[in-house]
């Protein structure tokens, strides 16, 4: 990769450079990832490579007693810089000149030659790979679940005289959705994307691969235009699955939301198109890395951040970690610790959103029961004093993959505004068609 040396290139250069990417607003108006930019920016032109405690205590102000090894908040800010920048040189008018981006493993600012391959972003955590036998196994582990989901509709739909369920459609989280107005609601069921691998020289895949930066089928083109040469090894095949609590949690949602009456549509994460916040109020359902492009826009105004190993949250006020311990050795006998993240905030043009998430299943279950538990909603209500754009986040321990008890450990505001006030993912990026052309219920 050639670089350009700092010395033999004036500072207005870069500078004018960096004034144009904050200009375009894929950085957004202020946060950790501006902050970040800004801290880079300033170390480039002193040349300076910082460390990582240096970007935690000059860039982030934490304290000297900084440690990296429990606290993720640099790298996991310093990935999602990356993907701004990757988001920003994809743009037409952003291409076909010098760039700037962040050198994997390092903490700095690279200014490269437009001649220079880009340097993809690379998932957080290692590519899980599946032989076709059982990568299609779980593809129809997903339509399954999808299907059950959905049995006993009618049947749902006759819950309205439960009470208990009464007060929770009454509830600030689900109000707002079901009021009397025209606007749809769209379930969206967080969903991995899984594509085939080719040996070289084969004719077909030999593996399926699921690589946490590669969400749908336009990531796969994306990643495809900027390596060239992986046009032989990777391909699309149309394959995904679901986790198996997305059903568990699909049920209790559609208790609430099902007798209301309203247009109801359901899709995945890997189809949904951003245009929808706009049209629709839209309920999110199912992992934390289940999310794809959404991840970037339900955690633009949190206090929290996904971690490195998408099984953790960040809390970037205090730079507290946690790590769920599902899947661990702990989760066949012992009791362990899940997380669950619930939030709703307003959206643009009168929508509203909720979010029901979990690190793993055990916590996904857990965060569909308590959005359906009216006594779980008026805890976190007192607790927020009846704001209506809150987030929660919970411990949730398990046995043996049974949901045992939830302890809720933050319930704060959540700044929607800032949500909005950054650039929605290119919506020319996703697939054309609507959520609700992905309907499976109507009024």
């Amino acid at each position: 990769m050639q670089t350009l040396d700092p010395a033999t290139e004036l500072p207005d250069p870069l500078l004018d450079h960096a004034a144009r990417i904050r200009a375009s607003g894929v950085l957004g108006k202020s946060g950790h990832i501006r902050r970040l930019f800004d801290f880079l920016v300033d170390c480039a032109q002193q040349g300076r490579v910082p460390k990582e405690i240096e970007v935690a205590i000059d860039g982030f102000g934490r304290d000297a007693g900084f440690d990296a090894s429990q606290d993720a908040l640099v790298r996991v800010y310093v990935h999602k810089l990356r993907r701004r920048l990757e988001t920003y040189y994809a743009r037409p008018e952003a291409a076909g000149g010098p760039r700037l981006q962040i050198p994997r493993g390092e903490y700095r600012l690279e200014w490269v030659s437009a001649d220079a391959p880009l340097e993809p972003v690379l998932p957080a955590v290692p590519v899980s790979r599946y032989s076709r036998r059982e990568a299609w196994g779980l593809a129809l582990i997903g339509v399954l679940v999808f299907a059950v989901g959905l049995l006993g509709l009618d049947r749902l739909r006759g819950r309205d005289a439960d009470p208990a369920l009464t007060e929770v459609r009454r509830s600030a989280v689900w109000a707002p959705l079901l009021a009397d107005d025209s606007l749809p609601i769209v379930v969206v069921l967080g969903d991995y994307y899984i594509f085939g691998e080719r040996e070289p020289g084969a004719d077909v895949p030999s593996r399926l691969v699921r690589e946490y930066d590669i969400n749908s089928r336009e990531d796969l083109e994306r990643r495809i235009q900027q390596q060239p040469s992986l046009s032989h090894r990777m391909e699309d095949l149309g394959l995904g699955y679901l986790p198996t609590s997305s059903a568990q949690a699909l049920r209790d949602v559609l208790s609430v939301l099902a007798p209301a009456g309203k247009r109801l549509h359901i899709t995945l994460a890997s189809e949904f198109s951003p245009a929808t916040f706009k049209s629709s109020h839209v309920v999110y359902i199912g992992y934390l890395s289940g999310m794809g492009m959404l991840q970037d826009v339900i955690f633009g105004g949190s206090r929290f951040g996904v971690g490195t190993s998408f099984d953790e949250l960040v809390d970037s006020t205090n730079g507290k970690s946690y790590v769920s311990e599902a899947g661990g050795p702990l989760e066949g006998s012992a009791r362990y610790r899940d997380y669950a993240y619930l939030s709703t905030f307003a959206g643009p043009q009168g929508t509203r959103h909720v979010v029901i998430a979990g690190t793993r299943d055990t916590a996904l279950r857990q965060a569909a029961e308590m959005v359906s538990d009216p006594r779980r909603i008026a805890e976190i209500s007192a607790r927020t004093q009846s704001v209506k754009d809150i987030e929660a986040l919970y411990e949730v321990y398990g046995v043996s993959r049974a949901n045992i008890e939830a302890r809720l450990l933050v319930a704060a505001p959540l700044d929607s505004a800032s949500i909005w006030s950054d650039p929605l993912p290119d919506a020319a990026s996703q697939p054309s068609s609507s959520a609700a052309g992905s309907g499976l219920l109507t009024k």
